[in-house]
């Protein structure tokens, strides 16, 4: 082969390497915009999502009379302040309920505390997409919010539907609410979830705070591992 022909050879190998380079530039360009572009989609997407799930709840009705910043809802006047956290579709917190209940009323009675119940919807995905928990929790707000808390919270205790059950309609709601002396006001309030955003709102900002389960059982701040009744007593002694 001459000199001339090995350098035009050399010379076309040159030029081929830098067209394919070229072209390996060129479908990096593209795929990485093709990349960010997704990215990009994707981002404003999930934000579109979380602020419509915002824009759901940043405008919810709070129940007149709440307490802690408008998370829930206090009885008695007492110098010792309890927080219990509670899902009304949870067993334990009926257990607790049961075994606690009637040493909360006692203290309560005694003017030794104030116990400020937080309804929270953690086990929403327990009741078969009817969201149970949540709607529990708004009625009972709905309650409240005519002087019917303790009456409506002890009822909906007694009529606890199973964990993984559809739990309560709204209707069975309502019914409830008439044996506790509830109206067409609280009817109307349950029937248009007029408090689930605040439900929402509400475990919220309990998980903010750490509470992970339920029934969460706090005595001037300080958690309580096993909330008996005389854990209790002895935390508020």
């Amino acid at each position: 082969m001459s000199k001339g022909t090995k350098q035009r050879t050399a010379a076309k190998r040159i030029v081929e390497q830098q067209k394919a380079a070229d072209k390996r530039r060129t479908v990096t360009l593209w795929t990485t915009v093709a990349v960010v572009g997704v990215l990009l989609i994707a981002g404003l997407i999930g934000w579109g999502v979380l602020a419509g799930q915002r824009s759901d709840t940043s405008n919810a009705a709070v129940p007149p009379g709440t307490v802690d910043n408008g998370t829930a809802f206090a009885v008695g006047d007492g110098p010792v302040t309890i927080d219990v956290y509670e899902d009304f579709m949870c067993p334990i917190c009926h257990e607790f309920e049961n075994q606690s209940g009637a040493t909360l009323t006692q203290l309560v009675n005694a003017k030794k505390v104030t116990v400020r119940y937080h309804p929270i919807a953690i086990l929403d995905d327990k009741s078969n997409g009817t969201k149970y928990s949540t709607r529990a929790a708004g009625a009972v707000a709905a309650a409240a919010e005519e002087g019917k808390f303790r009456q409506y919270h002890q009822v909906l205790f007694d009529n606890q539907p199973t964990e993984g059950s559809n739990g309560l309609d709204n209707a069975k709601l309502i019914e409830l609410g008439k044996s506790a002396g509830l109206g067409d006001k609280f009817a109307a309030a349950v029937t248009d979830g007029k408090y689930s955003g605040w439900a929402t709102n509400v475990t919220a900002e309990s998980s903010k705070r750490g509470v992970t389960g339920t029934p969460t059982v706090l005595v001037n701040g300080k958690r309580l591992s096993n909330p008996t009744p005389q854990a209790i007593t002895s935390a508020v002694g």
